[in-house]
């Protein structure tokens, strides 16, 4: 087991998950504000130095009035995976809660909201094993010899991962370990929360949402995203190891080589955004029992009083 999955801490911390376009940001804002807290990104892609437009960033305006971490730390260029990502959100917890200050977690990257609260995957592993099944299975012309394969042993992470190879990959190799699927070990061990945490999820009728996205995309466009863009590509954003991940950029690209109009970009940005933001939520219901759902839109006094908990006390 890494350590990350063992370290338990008794920091009080608030969470606020949510799809993209949801209102984390100004919620994180306004907690931050009564209840004396700094505000720790959980985004996988702020991290990031010069993608401030497409990341939706918070203002400079907003990280001056509340302090801000984890956004703007690293270039481009830089390779920030789960594993580095969860020791620099540790680390800031502990730096703000010595301040004493409470640490808001706000974000919408779900694997690292839940890594960061339950431990990273605990489940056993052989580097020699990965290889030679990576070697044999990690490429297109093998997925459907690897699908027929997990579909005879283990039916179970099959129906579950039908579509998505290397988790297909990563299942054969924990079955040929343990002889049980992912499924029946992750059952047999339920997660433990590693924070005394309160954590918010934000939901949405999904048309308003669709809605929300459409109207920031064309605000994000209006406001320099495609200058941005232009910028970042000049840059080498496309041949970064993480960062030309983001989603829009690759679209504005096309719009600049003249491939598409600037309505099909914004139109093609917003329906890509849509999806990401369906599978968001998909996440945050299914992998985050703890998470007390907010229907939206909420008053903010109603909010705070669900922030009601012991350790919470000595921050009001």
């Amino acid at each position: 087991m890494n350590k990350i999955a063992n370290k338990k801490y008794d920091i009080p911390i608030i969470v606020i998950l949510g799809p993209t376009a949801s209102g984390k940001t100004s919620l994180a804002i306004n907690i931050a504000k009564k209840y004396s807290g700094e505000i720790i990104s959980c985004d996988s892609m702020q991290i990031y130095k010069d993608m401030n437009i497409g990341t939706a960033k918070p203002s400079l305006e907003e990280m001056q009035d509340i302090p801000h971490h984890l956004i703007n730390e690293f270039p481009i260029s830089e390779y920030i995976d789960v594993f580095k990502y969860i020791s620099l959100m540790e680390s800031k917890i502990c730096e703000i809660s010595k301040r004493g200050n409470l640490p808001i977690i706000a974000g919408g990257s779900g694997m690292y909201a839940r890594s960061l609260l339950y431990g990273l995957d605990t489940l056993p592993g052989d580097k020699k094993l990965r290889k030679e099944l990576d070697e044999k299975y990690d490429n297109p012309e093998s997925f459907k010899e690897l699908k027929k394969v997990m579909q005879e042993i283990d039916p179970e992470d099959f129906n579950r991962w039908e579509k998505h190879q290397r988790k297909l990959i990563r299942a054969l190799e924990v079955f040929k370990l343990t002889g049980k699927s992912i499924t029946e070990l992750q059952t047999l061990h339920k997660p433990v929360l590693r924070y005394p945490a309160k954590v918010f999820s934000l939901n949405w009728d999904r048309e308003i949402l669709k809605e929300r996205i459409k109207l920031r995309t064309s605000q994000m466009l209006e406001n320099g995203w495609i200058e941005e863009t232009e910028k970042l590509i000049e840059e080498g954003i496309f041949e970064t190891p993480t960062a030309w991940q983001v989603l829009g950029y690759s679209i504005i690209n096309e719009h600049l080589q003249g491939k598409i109009s600037y309505e099909e970009t914004a139109a093609k940005i917003a329906t890509k955004t849509w999806q990401y933001a369906r599978k968001q939520l998909t996440w945050f219901n299914g992998k985050h029992p703890e998470a007390e759902k907010l229907i939206m839109p909420m008053e903010i006094s109603e909010i705070y009083q669900k922030i009601n908990f012991n350790c919470l006390n000595n921050q009001e």
